[in-house]
C-alpha cells in the first residue's frame, strides 16, 4: 500500500471511531434549561441514587479530580472534572473545568465527549429545579439566591422554568458586589435586586450557590412556607445551611448514601443532633408518591451532584446535537 493511500486509510479509521466533541457552545444550543429540567425530571422515578456508583475524589496541588461514572440504559458515562481549591492558580479563571465520555452500553464504544463544565453548569440547576417543582407551591413568585457566580445565575433561569418568578435577590458578601456582579443578569420580567441576608423571611425560594464553609443565614429568618435548595457544598465538612433549619424542615436529597458521604449540610445537622437520619426523603420517593410533603414548615433541598444526572442531560445534549447515543431507559 503506497503512503498516500495508507494515510487516507488511517485518517478514515480515525474519523470513524473518534467520538464527537460538544463544546460549551454547542451544549448551550443543544438544550435549553426546560429541556433539561424536563429530562431529569422524567429520569426521577426511575433510578435508584443509592444503586449508582459514588463519585471518586483525588487530590491535586491546587484542586480535587472528580471522576463520576454512571450507566443508564443504553448509555454509559463517565465525568471527568478538576475542581479548583481557594488557592487556584491565577491563569485557572474557570473554578471547574473537565469533559464528560459519553459510550454505548452494548457495544462499550465511546460516543461523544461533552464539556464537562458546561454540562454542570446546566444539571445542576437542572436537578435543582426539577426537585423543587415537587416541594414548591405552584404560585411561588420571590427568589433569593446567595452567590453571583455561575450557577447562582443559572439557578435564576431555572427555578424561572419552574415557577412564575417576578422578584430575584442576590445576597453576597455586600451589596455592593451583589449589584456588581448581577449588573448583566437581564431576564424578560424578572427584576433583579441585591439585599442582605435577612431578605429570605420574604421569599418563597431560596438556593444557596455559593462556596461558604459555615452557614449564610439564619433559620428563624427562613418562612414556613419557603423551599430551600442548597447546592454549594459536595465535602462532608462544609455546610451552607445551619443545622436548626434541616431539624425543622422536610429534608429531601438526591440518595441516602450520597448525603451520608457527602452532604455537609446533612452530615453536620445530623451530628449535631438536629436532624434524624431516618426522617430524609429521596428525590425519587417523592416522584414515584411514595412520599410526600405538607406545607406547614420548609422544604430543604440539598443535592451534591451524580453522575446518573449527568448522563441523562449529556445524552440528550448529543442526541440534539446529532451524535446520537441510543437513549438513556429514562
Amino acid at each position: 500500500m503506497s503512503p498516500a493511500r495508507l494515510a487516507a486509510y488511517a485518517g478514515s479509521v480515525v474519523d470513524a471511531v473518534s467520538p464527537p466533541f460538544i463544546g460549551a457552545d454547542a451544549v448551550r444550543g443543544a438544550l435549553s434549561m426546560r429541556g433539561a429540567i424536563d429530562a431529569i425530571a422524567r429520569a426521577l422515578p426511575l433510578v435508584d441514587a443509592d444503586a449508582q456508583p459514588a463519585r471518586v475524589a483525588a487530590p491535586l496541588s491546587r484542586g480535587q479530580f472528580l471522576l463520576m461514572p454512571s450507566e443508564l440504559g443504553a448509555v454509559a458515562g463517565c465525568k471527568v472534572l478538576t475542581v479548583a481549591g481557594p488557592e487556584r492558580a491565577p491563569e485557572a479563571t474557570e473554578r471547574i473545568q473537565g469533559v464528560m465520555l459519553l459510550f454505548d452500553s452494548r457495544t462499550l464504544a465511546p460516543r461523544a465527549i461533552v464539556d464537562g463544565a458546561a454540562l454542570t453548569s446546566l444539571r445542576t440547576p437542572a436537578v435543582s429545579a426539577a426537585i423543587a417543582d415537587l416541594v414548591t407551591p405552584s404560585d411561588a413568585s420571590t427568589l433569593a439566591v446567595f452567590g453571583t457566580g455561575p450557577q447562582a445565575r443559572a439557578h435564576v433561569e431555572a427555578m424561572r422554568a419552574i415557577r412564575p418568578i417576578d422578584r430575584a435577590f442576590v445576597v453576597a458578601r455586600t451589596r455592593e458586589r451583589a449589584a456588581t456582579a448581577t449588573a448583566d443578569w437581564v431576564f424578560d420580567d424578572v427584576e433583579v435586586c441585591p439585599a442582605d441576608s435577612g431578605i429570605v423571611a420574604e421569599a418563597d425560594l431560596i438556593v444557596c450557590a455559593t462556596t461558604a464553609a459555615e452557614p449564610v443565614l439564619a433559620s428563624p429568618d427562613v418562612p414556613a412556607h419557603a423551599t430551600v435548595v442548597a447546592i454549594g457544598s459536595h465535602e462532608p465538612h462544609r455546610r451552607e445551611l445551619p443545622a436548626d433549619l434541616l431539624g425543622r424542615s422536610h429534608v429531601v436529597v438526591e440518595g441516602r448514601q450520597v448525603a451520608a458521604t457527602e452532604a455537609g449540610d446533612v452530615i453536620l445537622a445530623i451530628a449535631d443532633g438536629a436532624l434524624d437520619e431516618a426522617r430524609l426523603l429521596t428525590a425519587r420517593d417523592l416522584a414515584t408518591g411514595a412520599a410526600t410533603v405538607d406545607f406547614d414548615r420548609p422544604r430543604v433541598v440539598k443535592t451534591c451532584g451524580m453522575a446518573w444526572q449527568d448522563v441523562v442531560v449529556a445524552a440528550a445534549v448529543a442526541e440534539r446535537a446529532g451524535a446520537p447515543t441510543g437513549g438513556t431507559s429514562a
